[in-house]
């Protein structure tokens, strides 16, 4: 009778106790915040699954997953950009992931339309602009750049670089090939020195006097304006921030997203971690701690954000962008933009 009655007590134990039947996540992610893993180690608190994080850049995170194939250990990818994780779907490295709380709370445009990745931060790419220098009455599109107006006061950096790849798709999703060719070379023919560096250093550059303006993300105003460093504090001071295309299609945005990996022996798990990063928990951390917007609607912004003001979002959904990368890379390369 006994011997029929623990297998019984045991499993009543585990129902009682979840962290006894604590499972196990093995993300894969360059994202570098500490606020990150605070948030890993608060969602093992919530849910008793252990992440497991391996850090490394995006390309070496997607090789490494190509290389390792059926013996990954890898349950979840985590990345910067639609046009990173259109290229991890297009390479067969993730799968679907079914969840009607990720369908809920994350806006369709934000996520794959095959479940296959969804944004749980979004970045708006914008203007910044030297306040002594510029008044932003002078500011109104991402068209306007190839104005002359411009000729040698421009800062971006390489066309190599993802961000400024989404950027220039959504303007080949807006008007098209030959437009965006003509757009391209106007902007590379304003710049103040060949494109160099990473946003920071453009926004350095233009509080240097280098130019008066620069193509940069949000979230790069945030980290210089809370750096250690003063200098960089002080370059933030110097610069403002402005959204263009605000009477037409609205300002390019993009996400940091994550994707269940095709080889996942813990999808389940996986899926719960995603579900965390949409939870109005995750969501009301990162304003505040990596100066990015929030996804889910209604969750507030930082007083930081709302500094920078409220304003139009452009709508288009976010896996064109991976779609037009490699028309915008081959444009970029007719452009002369290195």
């Amino acid at each position: 009778m006994m011997m029929k009655l623990i297998p019984l007590t045991i499993a009543a134990l585990f129902l009682a106790n979840p962290l006894l039947q604590a499972g196990e996540v093995t993300l894969y992610t360059h994202r570098h915040y500490e606020a990150d893993d605070k948030l890993f180690a608060e969602f093992t608190k919530e849910s008793g699954i252990k992440v497991n994080v391996v850090k490394s850049g995006a390309d070496q995170l997607m090789e490494r997953l190509k290389q390792e194939g059926a013996n990954s250990p890898a349950d979840l990818l985590m990345t910067a950009d639609a046009g990173r994780l259109h290229r991890a779907k297009e390479s067969q490295l993730l799968q679907p992931a079914r969840s009607d709380t990720l369908t809920k709370l994350i806006p369709a445009p934000l996520r794959d339309p095959d479940g296959q990745w969804f944004g749980f931060t979004s970045r708006a790419r914008v203007i910044v602009y030297a306040k002594d220098r510029v008044k932003p009455s002078e500011l109104s599109t991402y068209e306007d750049l190839a104005q002359k107006k411009w000729r040698g006061r421009i800062l971006a950096r390489s066309s190599s670089n993802i961000y400024n790849q989404s950027l220039l798709a959504s303007i080949v999703a807006a008007h098209g090939e030959k437009e965006a060719l003509a757009w391209a070379r106007a902007v590379r023919a304003n710049m103040a020195r060949p494109p160099q560096g990473s946003d920071r250093d453009q926004m350095r550059g233009v509080a240097a006097g280098l130019a008066d303006i620069a193509i940069v993300n949000t979230y790069y105003v945030g980290l210089l304006k809370n750096s250690a460093d003063p200098k960089d504090r002080e370059v933030a001071e110097k610069i403002g921030v402005f959204f263009p295309n605000q009477s037409g299609r609205g300002a390019h945005i993009n996400v940091s997203g994550a994707g269940v990996v095709k080889t996942s022996k813990n999808k389940a798990d996986a899926v719960k971690l995603l579900e965390f990063l949409a939870s109005k928990k995750a969501q009301e951390s990162f304003p505040n701690a990596t100066y990015e917007y929030p996804v889910v609607d209604g969750v507030p912004w930082s007083d930081l954000l709302k500094s920078w003001g409220a304003f139009k979002q452009d709508s288009l959904e976010l896996a064109t962008l991976g779609k037009l990368n490699k028309t915008a890379v081959k444009i970029f390369g007719r452009a002369g933009w290195q």
